[in-house]
């Protein structure tokens, strides 16, 4: 009998320039995947990446690790991958990406995955290549990059804005492996902040950057300065500032029931281009 060869493998370095070929189809959908790549994952974390072929051809792909992340996958690759992701339950925290191939991936994981601590059915998938002051949209001139000797203010409003939409602390005893994590975004200049008083009151990260698209991830405001008109200037300097800087398109996505965030990033010169699903685990 012969062996059913099935199209899914891991990717190595060799695989770097095709792996990136396929998220550039849709750098605003492909951008954290792609961001993770030219970090080294292909060299740094084996199996991290996982490729699927069609006629000898990379055709998609599904970044799993702690988090699951699916890009440009049809309906053949979302069945041929669900066989080997499928035994990473464990190891994974959320699944999100382009909504089509969330929810198709979802429904065959679901029977042995679930239950899940959440949902996010329609996340606005969210780009502009526009500073908003080409809008007419005034910029905070007080929003800037956060300075790593900040890392001690700017953990309270990450793990703040964590806790708000995930629904648990981003971590449990120490806070040592949180406070490296928001170290590393600080030395690379990807945290955004607004400091009033020794205190953030707006915070954001450049979550992922590569293609030439930036994501940005982690908006927030303090709870005692919503409502007083400072997150549009704000969100517009961050911006201001990262198309003056590493790209030529900002993207973000946004759940469909923020209607004050969604209503910033409007302002600030967002469209919309696309829809994610989030699955919480």
């Amino acid at each position: 009998m012969l062996r059913q060869r099935v199209p899914v493998r891991p990717l190595g370095p060799a695989d770097h320039d095709a792996a990136l070929r396929v998220c550039a189809r849709n750098r605003a959908a492909g951008v954290f995947v792609a961001a993770r790549i030219g970090e080294g994952a292909l060299r740094r974390h084996p199996g991290s990446l996982l490729g699927h072929y069609r006629d000898g051809c990379l055709d998609g792909l599904a970044w799993a690790s702690a988090n699951v992340v699916p890009v440009g996958l049809d309906d053949e690759g979302v069945a041929a991958l669900a066989v080997r992701i499928g035994r990473m339950r464990r190891l994974c925290a959320s699944i999100f990406g382009p909504l089509d191939e969330v929810a198709a991936l979802w429904e065959r994981l679901a029977p042995t995955w679930g239950p899940v601590r959440a949902i996010r059915s329609h996340q606005p998938l969210m780009t502009t290549s526009t500073p908003p002051s080409r809008l007419g949209v005034r910029a905070d001139d007080q929003v800037r990059p956060a300075r790593l000797d900040e890392v001690g203010i700017v953990l309270p409003a990450a793990a703040h804005m964590f806790t708000e939409e995930i629904g648990y602390a981003p971590y449990f005893g120490s806070d040592r492996g949180y406070r490296a994590g928001i170290a590393a975004l600080i030395r690379q200049g990807h945290t955004f902040v607004r400091v009033e008083q020794g205190e953030v009151v707006f915070k954001a990260d450049v979550g992922s950057l590569a293609l030439g698209c930036a994501q940005i991830q982690g908006v927030w405001v303090h709870p005692d300065r919503r409502g007083q008109g400072l997150a549009v200037p704000a969100m517009a300097a961050v911006v201001e500032q990262v198309l003056g800087g590493p790209a030529d398109e900002v993207s973000l996505y946004v759940n469909d029931f923020n209607q004050p965030a969604r209503a910033t990033y409007v302002r600030c010169g967002f469209e919309q281009v696309g829809e994610f699903r989030t699955i919480l685990l």
